[in-house]
């Protein structure tokens, strides 16, 4: 068996391809047609309660009987910086006032993390989804050894060697290679660290050969021909996020859906000033404004994401959605519009050659 074949007997898929988590865009429906058309689909529930979660896993389970993925948010706890934030939403204050609201008093940590999150570890013991993966970061060696003896794989991201070695160390089952092009948030351990900014190719070269486990090439994949580009590249997966986003099953809103379509899929940038950590998206008016000269230090994660969610509620009823997170790759003009199941049709026929 090739190390493609072994990596998808493993996780039980017939096609190596893996549908990004992509929390706030997958859903239930989303993941189980994927999965139900021999890929690997995946929940994102970073973002959501621990009730939440359980209902999108309920609701997969109830679509398919496939294996499908959990992906969980690793970040170190937010530092609190009530100087530093207070700075931002007053930096902030115009665009508030262009949509005739008034800024908060004070922001949220909105995001908890996996890693002290013991009741979300014990949901996903009881409800034992075929995989487990993190972003960010690891969980604990508890958290895992837990998950290994459920019978649980995992994959975890890696944007360098140093962290795709320290997932080796823990003992997960697979690595996740997000290149620079990927859509979304980076998935760096620490955003603080310097970044070599590697291409998914380079860096999925460089972990095929410097790693002994999996590797899944992230970032930039739109088509069937990225697909078999990885696998060339020794990968034994690819994961695509972007493709997917115009399929019906995603979560995107009517305004994400026309910006992908549209000119604007040509011109994402890899930003802070949307959530507190690099994520790549369509440029709009608030990473304009956030990066502009003279701009003070964001609010950090996830408390930059907190201010931008409300400015964003505000202007969005009024029609205004340039002040969404509107995550997309470098890949996003490649994007198609056809249901997922559809997708999955045409990728292995474009990854066989037929």
């Amino acid at each position: 068996m090739t190390s493609s074949a072994a990596f998808l007997a493993q996780l039980g898929i017939q096609y190596p391809i893996i549908q990004a988590p992509m929390t706030g865009t997958s859903t239930p429906r989303l993941a189980a047609a994927v999965s139900n058309a021999g890929g690997l689909g995946s929940l994102g529930i970073g973002a959501n309660t621990l009730e939440q979660a359980r209902q999108m896993i309920a609701e997969t389970r109830a679509l398919t009987d496939k294996p499908f993925n959990v992906n969980v948010f690793c970040h170190a706890p937010a530092q609190r910086d009530a100087a530093r934030e207070a700075a931002w939403v007053q930096h902030l204050a115009p665009l508030f006032a262009e949509v005739g609201a008034t800024p908060p008093d004070a922001l949220n940590e909105i995001y908890r993390t996996f890693v002290n999150d013991d009741a979300a570890l014990q949901m996903l013991l009881e409800l034992r989804p075929t995989v487990v993966s993190f972003h960010f970061g690891l969980p604990s060696p508890q958290a895992l050894t837990a998950l290994r003896e459920a019978g649980i794989l995992t994959m975890a991201t890696a944007t360098s060697l140093q962290e795709a070695r320290w997932i080796e160390q823990a003992g997960i089952d697979a690595i996740v290679a997000q290149g620079i092009e990927a859509g979304g948030h980076r998935g760096m351990f620490d955003p603080q660290a310097p970044d070599e900014c590697w291409s998914t190719a380079v860096l999925v070269r460089m972990l095929v050969q410097q790693t002994k486990l999996p590797i899944v090439g992230a970032g930039g994949i739109m088509d069937g021909a990225g697909i078999r580009a990885m696998l060339d590249l020794g990968a034994a997966a690819a994961q695509l996020g972007t493709a997917f986003v115009l399929c019906p099953e995603s979560a995107a809103n009517v305004a994400y859906r026309q910006n992908l379509k549209s000119e604007r899929a040509a011109r994402t940038r890899l930003t802070e000033v949307v959530s507190g950590r690099p994520a790549r998206g369509m440029v709009n008016r608030l990473i304009t404004f956030g990066e502009a000269a003279g701009s003070p230090p964001n609010a950090g994660y996830p408390m930059t994401y907190d201010v931008a969610k409300q400015l964003n509620a505000v202007a969005s009823q009024q029609g205004n959605h340039e002040f969404a997170a509107q995550w997309a790759g470098q890949g996003a003009p490649l994007a198609r519009e056809m249901s997922a199941a559809e997708l999955m049709q045409v990728l292995v026929r474009e990854w066989k050659g037929d």
